[in-house]
């Protein structure tokens, strides 16, 4: 594996031109300063309540809720690197929400041999009930979350990767919006030094999005944010959003179905939903279609969405796009809808399901990383360089006994950051979550949520795994 690419070191003696200035104040901060501030930052953010919920954490002092560890050394990008981003950004995700149209629709994609048939009529996140439903501006995922990591070349420059789609539910971005803030408080002096691009506007984008893509003839839509309620892990977001967009936060009790459109329960009377931007799976939505034992969700929601009363954001049957078995044909979309070549590249991948892939993969294990295709949050993967011989043994059964059920990555050695740890300023591995908003635009804040791998050597980031976060900053010209 090649050292990884160092976000704000070219070499040991040269720290990269956007980097150099932060560089500067840095090396003028005493430790003892820097501890007392991620001290003060902890503080705030365990009595403002920003916590994570870890399901089945029994070993954790604190209960099922943790604080998502802050850094306070931002990831800083270049004018220049985030425009060029923003392109392959914009590009993908309009494929995407193309791709989902047509899988419901026509299946141009499939008639033309460019994916295999079963790949989508039998995967577990395509919605059958969803064939010849029309939603407004033909958008599916109107809320993205696009994982970009960067990887080194051979002459020591970098290359940016897409290593997931998140096109259901993706979470994160209020952990976004209060490390910015974090960082404004802490250290002013830093946003007078640095032109650093504002995301803080990104709830008001988030609101015009939903209200863009409300049912037909609706001139003052109702958003709602529907929540699964307080005891899901990223319940503080969906608290955080209705607070900040201004709407209600909801959960599915909240709302009944009437004559064919949805409305909510309040102390004035009942009062018309046209947009939910919903924070739970399709599975929970409507015991009437989906799981009958579901009481997170809505009685006859779905009845209402084809009838074309209600939007909902994500829309039902997105989750086709961001399975881990879909993601390898991604390029082909953006040739096959847009006629263009891909901005940002995939990681190669190796489809378990392929015989010559399966193969190569059992062959290799010990050298890549597999993932489960409906995986997430870190878990159901092998991380072969950092598995022990007995794991990659016991991960070989379960790939030889369902190898449909896994894909297979080289391991990219992500770029790494100077983060903060008990030990100093140490470099940690990172990846980037932009969110991409798709309404009557195409529009998404500059940079993204940074999330960072706190053990050393560690390449995992997700905070269900221990990963931290770091402010972003995407530096104007």
């Amino acid at each position: 594996m090649r050292p990884s690419f160092d976000e704000m070191h070219a070499n040991s003696a040269t720290v990269r031109e956007h980097y150099q200035t932060y560089d500067r104040w840095l090396a003028q901060q005493p430790r003892d300063v820097m501890k007392a501030r991620r001290e003060e930052a902890e503080m705030i953010f365990r009595r403002v309540g920003i916590t994570f919920a870890v399901y089945g954490d029994k070993d954790s002092g604190e209960g099922t809720e943790r604080l998502i560890p802050f850094d306070l050394i931002p990831r800083v990008i270049p004018a220049g690197e985030w425009r060029e981003m923003e392109k392959g950004l914009r590009q993908r995700v309009t494929a995407l929400n193309r791709f989902i149209h047509d899988v419901y629709h026509g299946q141009e994609i499939l008639k033309a041999g460019l994916i295999p048939a079963e790949q989508i009529t039998r995967n577990a996140q395509f919605r059958p009930e969803m064939m010849g439903v029309d939603v407004p501006r033909e958008l599916y995922s109107h809320i993205a979350g696009i994982d970009i990591v960067r990887a080194a070349n051979p002459d020591g420059s970098g290359s940016y990767y897409v290593l997931e789609d998140n096109l259901r539910v993706p979470s994160g971005v209020s952990y976004m919006l209060e490390n910015r803030k974090m960082m404004m408080r802490l250290f002013p002096e830093l946003f007078s030094d640095h032109r650093v691009a504002p995301v803080a506007h990104y709830p008001d984008l988030l609101l015009e999005t939903l209200r863009s893509v409300a049912p037909g003839g609706v001139n003052d839509p109702t958003v709602v944010v529907l929540t699964p309620g307080m005891y899901n892990s990223a319940y503080f977001e969906h608290a955080f959003l209705a607070q900040q967009m201004g709407v209600e936060l909801v959960e599915g009790q909240d709302l009944y179905v009437k004559d064919g459109f949805v409305f909510m329960r309040t102390t004035q009377g009942p009062k018309r939903v046209d947009v939910i931007y919903r924070r739970l799976d399709d599975d929970f939505l409507d015991p009437k279609v989906f799981r009958k034992d579901s009481t997170l969700g809505c009685a006859g929601l779905v009845e209402a969405y084809k009838a074309g009363n209600v939007t909902l954001s994500n829309a039902i049957g997105t989750g086709i796009a961001d399975d881990k078995s879909i993601y390898p044909y991604v390029p082909k979309m953006i040739e096959f809808y847009l006629g263009e070549k891909p901005i940002l590249n995939n990681v190669p991948t190796y489809l378990c399901r392929v015989e010559d892939d399966l193969k190569y993969v059992l062959d290799h294990l010990g050298e890549l990383v597999v993932k489960e295709v409906h995986g997430a949050g870190g878990y159901g993967m092998l991380v072969g360089p950092a598995a022990t011989k007995a794991e990659i043994e016991d991960f070989r059964a379960h790939l030889v006994t369902n190898p449909s059920n896994y894909i297979a990555q080289p391991t990219l050695s992500l770029s790494t950051c100077p983060t903060f740890v008990e030990s100093g300023i140490a470099p940690r591995h990172i990846d980037l979550r932009p969110f991409v908003l798709s309404g009557a635009e195409v529009q998404m804040v500059p940079g993204g949520l940074t999330r960072v791998a706190l053990k050393e050597g560690s390449l995992v980031v997700n905070s269900s795994q221990g990963g931290g976060t770091k402010d972003t900053w995407v530096l104007e010209d």
